[in-house]
């Protein structure tokens, strides 16, 4: 094995994971309740998928001495990595389209029936805001934008650390 896929079985690895995914969301609700910038239904899943990348670190570091803890915690993980990155995809699509007026997200957010998220907790779930507006910006890009960076970083992390280990390669 290598460095990498070593990060695997070091609950200091899962806890840094935990810990950014915890820090996105404080910022999250800092830009919503600071600064009043309403989130959309498609911030909304971008901040479900944040936490369950959050659910996979904690997994992480409790159980990252047991194969089913690792298989657990991979699984929120990528869950998540990918699932944002599509949804801030398909959301900088919206913001960016030519015609933005025909493009309409959701009030409600279409969770499960078995979890209604935005009916549990809706200071953390509800949608107020519009897809298509841009009310802040970093360095010219969108909020989305910036979540396409982070999500594809959180995505190529864990590339990093399963390929070695699930081929038994030497990287790093």
């Amino acid at each position: 094995m290598n460095f990498l896929s070593n990060l695997s079985t070091d609950s200091r690895a899962w806890f840094l994971l935990t810990l950014s995914a915890l820090g996105l969301e404080i910022s999250a609700l800092y830009f919503q309740y600071v600064m009043g910038l309403a989130p959309c239904i498609m911030c909304i899943y971008q901040r479900t998928a944040l936490w369950a990348i959050f659910i996979g670190g904690l997994i992480g570091c409790l159980g990252n001495k047991l194969i089913i803890g690792r298989v657990l915690a991979h699984a929120f993980w990528a869950i998540g990595a990918v699932w944002g990155l599509i949804i801030a995809i398909e959301h900088v699509e919206i913001q960016t389209a030519e015609f933005s007026f025909m493009f309409a997200c959701e009030i409600v957010p279409n969770f499960p029936a078995w979890a209604p998220l935005h009916e549990w907790i809706p200071v953390l779930f509800e949608a107020n805001g519009d897809c298509g507006d841009i009310n802040w910006q970093f360095f010219g890009y969108s909020m989305p934008q910036m979540m396409i960076v982070v999500f594809a970083i959180y995505t190529a992390i864990q590339l990093a650390i399963l390929i070695p280990r699930l081929f038994k390669t030497k990287m790093i």
